[in-house]
């Protein structure tokens, strides 16, 4: 398995894509060439179309090609993959816009700017799909409705790479259906941004522009994705148990009204916590009820929607449950950083600290409220990935919401950095 990327910051869309595809091509090194294995399903019940990476017969570039282009370029998006066409030759390419654009340990904010990662995956099937958000199944079908929608088979045991547009996707219903259907699989991506307005955003499948719906491409066969989420916040106060609610309100909180504990909380707070309380507080819900002692990374972070000074009620932007165990958080610069290196960190000793010799490449999905906008200095994430994991290719850009998985389920996050990495279940020779 092998990955490359590449970042551009030409102002010309002819000369940033020559220059991005000229880069990565030249960091591949030779390799057995490849062939399609379905070339597309014309009625809906047949087989999917996958690549199968362990043939060798078509000449290609590469196998997967993921694409992220600045919003810079936002009235030239028809002309991209047209372009590219004379360029490049992959089996399967997905992509979609960005406010901002990561390539390496570069983040690319408000200028033009494409990256290009281009990955070699032998023994490897490659399922493309666009899918619009009318067409998806009702939320209690069967998993063979998903399937039949996707068309990506269960038995494959695929993980997944999704790019959505927020306002055509349904993505909330999408990933329910996705973690029904595949509940092994793991799934990164994030919402196309860029445009403020429907059809402003842009979703590129192989040899088509979308502007509704969700792209992706599912992976299966001698491919993992561990997926690493960095929700950038800190508990403050004590757990709490959810005693009364309704629907996303809570109503009462270890049997108290949620705003009176939450004014016990900020009085204990430092003076410059409580300043940050007043734009930056949070709520995390514990996903594993069963666990003793919480830590990072076992909390679902939610926005806060509004109080009720009147009941002492909280509305939160996730549904909570009598029972639950949730905590207050907040979320600065410093905060985000050092839970960014948590997290790496505590990944790289699982693999006994040899991420550069187990995972191949790595997307990175990070929110237009970090970057620049949260440390007031550039190529924060990026960087810390580099320095942690080391010299993994890294591509991405700056999203509407960021997908990743908390706690074994998938969700739409936000102010997040999701990474998803990529590598061999076993080696090859």
């Amino acid at each position: 398995m092998q990955w490359v990327n590449a970042l551009s910051t030409k102002p010309s869309l002819e000369a940033a894509l020559q220059d991005v595809v000229t880069q990565a091509k030249a960091r591949l090194v030779d390799r057995p060439q490849a062939v399609m294995v379905g070339a597309g399903a014309a009625d809906p019940n047949e087989s999917a179309p996958a690549f199968d990476g362990s043939s060798a017969r078509v000449k290609t570039d590469a196998d997967l090609a993921i694409l992220f282009i600045s919003s810079a370029f936002a009235s030239e998006y028809a002309r991209v993959l047209p372009l590219l066409q004379d360029l490049l030759s992959v089996k399967v390419l997905v992509g979609c816009s960005g406010g901002g654009i990561v390539g390496g340990d570069r983040e690319v904010e408000a200028n033009p700017a494409i990256a290009l990662s281009l990955a070699v995956l032998p023994e490897v099937n490659l399922y493309p799909f666009h899918v619009n958000g009318d067409d998806l199944p009702d939320l209690d079908a069967s998993p063979a409705a998903w399937e039949k929608v996707l068309q990506v088979p269960q038995e494959s045991h695929p993980h997944f790479v999704v790019l959505a547009d927020s306002f055509s996707s349904r993505i909330n219903d999408l990933l329910q259906g996705l973690d029904f259907t595949y509940p092994s699989a793991t799934k990164v991506g994030g919402l196309a941004s860029g445009g403020n307005n429907p059809e402003q955003n842009a979703l590129f499948l192989n040899d088509t522009l979308h502007r509704f719906g969700t792209v992706g491409v599912a992976l299966s066969g001698n491919i993992a994705i561990d997926s690493l989420v960095a929700q950038g916040c800190r508990p403050i106060g004590d757990p709490l148990r959810v005693t009364k609610a309704e629907r996303n309100v809570a109503i009462a909180l270890d049997d108290r009204p949620p705003l009176e504990v939450l004014q016990d909380v900020v009085r204990e707070l430092s003076p410059e916590d409580r300043e940050l309380a007043r734009t930056s507080l949070f709520v995390g819900l514990v996903m594993d009820e069963f666990k003793s002692k919480t830590e990072r990374g076992d909390f679902l972070i939610r926005n806060i929607l509004g109080l009720d000074p009147n009941s002492g009620a909280i509305a939160i932007g996730d549904r909570i449950r009598p029972g639950q165990t949730i905590q207050f958080h907040l979320r600065d610069a410093r905060t985000s950083e050092d839970d960014l290196r948590w997290v790496l960190s505590r990944y790289r000793d699982r693999l006994d600290g040899d991420v550069v010799g187990t995972v191949s490449g790595a997307v990175m999905f990070s929110c237009l409220g970090r970057g620049e906008h949260l440390y007031s200095r550039s190529n924060v994430d990026s960087s810390i990935f580099s320095e942690l994991a080391g010299t993994i290719p890294l591509g991405g850009f700056f999203c509407n919401g960021e997908i990743g998985p908390v706690g074994g389920t998938t969700f739409l996050h936000g102010y997040t950095s999701v990474f998803g990495l990529f590598r061999p279940v076993k080696s090859t020779p």
